[in-house]
């Protein structure tokens, strides 16, 4: 069998177990499929998920359908605004030796999982919500000069409410920066509606079948990195970014009008790997130009800072990244 043969079995394989991890989520989960995908899209690239949406859409379901499918340990935090760092992350306690001497002995929080439910993260004041940032930049947690890895593969799922309803905070740019997707989720239509009541007012209870354990997540977030990413796309992805930067080569007049701070290279970094598993779900080994567009939004909207004269006039980041979006052409123009 030949090299590309090997590749396009090993991508018709990763379709079918994600559609098999889609599915039992569909179960629970009616309707926001994007969202799902999204959600999906950062676990088999490594990345953690920012979820917001006012109260009963269904974002800590969605979060605790994924954990009930995948074979991975699971905690579930929830944030409000008494909640300290070492609530979090552990704390030494005093403990009793069989002989009687007392020692230190450090106690683990819930962080140590590999699935955490940031619940309500932004009820937290922004000194708890910073502790979070050492876990998942690299996956470990200091305390007491002592260093803890945490067990692999290791996500953050974080729920928020809307910044602008009462008793939030809005989270630190360094946490929010750290987010692979942040995804918006809206409301239900009518059809969905009707099939919610249908499934959550009978005596019937659905609950998912565990589909997949940690170490075959860790082999498809591999096989993601070895799509390939030509030299053309990559340089897109490159100039999308550069086009967030106000007054910079490639700024845009909207981005010199309305942003205040660009999106960072973890920006690039998500475009090129959130635009891979979308080629693997279309069962292609190479990115597209479509497939960097479908992941630009929920890769940039949390990266990019509005300034004052777009919050005057109401101008959300997605406003600006959809216009920066239509205007960088594909191709680089010739110097």
């Amino acid at each position: 069998m030949s090299i590309a043969e090997t590749m396009e079995k090993r991508a018709r394989q990763f379709v079918e177990r994600y559609q098999a991890v889609y599915q039992q989520i569909g179960r629970v989960i009616v309707g926001h499929e994007e969202i799902v995908h999204g959600v999906l899209t950062c676990l088999f690239v490594g990345g953690h998920c920012l979820l917001e949406g006012v109260p009963g859409l269904g974002k800590t379901l969605l979060v605790r359908s994924l954990a009930q499918v995948l074979d991975l340990d699971f905690s579930r935090i929830q944030f409000t605004p008494d909640l300290m760092p070492a609530d979090i992350l552990g704390t030494n306690m005093v403990m009793e030796t069989p002989e009687g001497k007392r020692i230190f002995e450090f106690q683990k929080g819930p962080i140590f999982t590999q699935i955490c439910l940031a619940d309500e993260i932004n009820r937290a004041t922004p000194k708890t919500q910073s502790a979070m940032l050492e876990t998942m930049q690299e996956g470990t947690v200091t305390a007491s000069g002592h260093r803890y890895q945490l067990k692999k593969p290791f996500f953050v799922m974080a729920t928020q409410n809307p910044i602008e309803q009462e008793g939030t905070y809005p989270l630190p740019e360094a946490q929010l920066d750290r987010f692979f997707f942040k995804l918006v989720v809206g409301y239900s239509n009518r059809e969905q509606l009707n099939t919610i009541i249908d499934r959550t007012t009978r005596q019937e209870i659905i609950e998912p079948a565990k589909v997949m354990d940690g170490k075959e997540i860790l082999d498809w977030q591999s096989l993601v990195r070895e799509v390939v990413l030509a030299k053309h796309v990559q340089d897109y992805i490159v100039r999308l970014v550069l086009a967030t930067h106000p007054d910079g080569q490639f700024a845009m007049p909207v981005t010199n009008q309305y942003l205040r701070w660009g999106a960072s290279p973890r920006g690039a970094q998500t475009l090129a790997l959130g635009a891979k598993v979308r080629a693997l779900l279309d069962g292609r080994y190479n990115v597209s130009f479509e497939d960097v567009r479908r992941v630009y939004l929920p890769s940039m909207r949390h990266r990019v800072i509005v300034n004052f004269e777009a919050q005057a006039e109401s101008i959300e980041p997605d406003q600006v990244l959809l216009e920066i979006l239509e205007k960088v052409p594909e191709k680089a123009e010739e110097k």
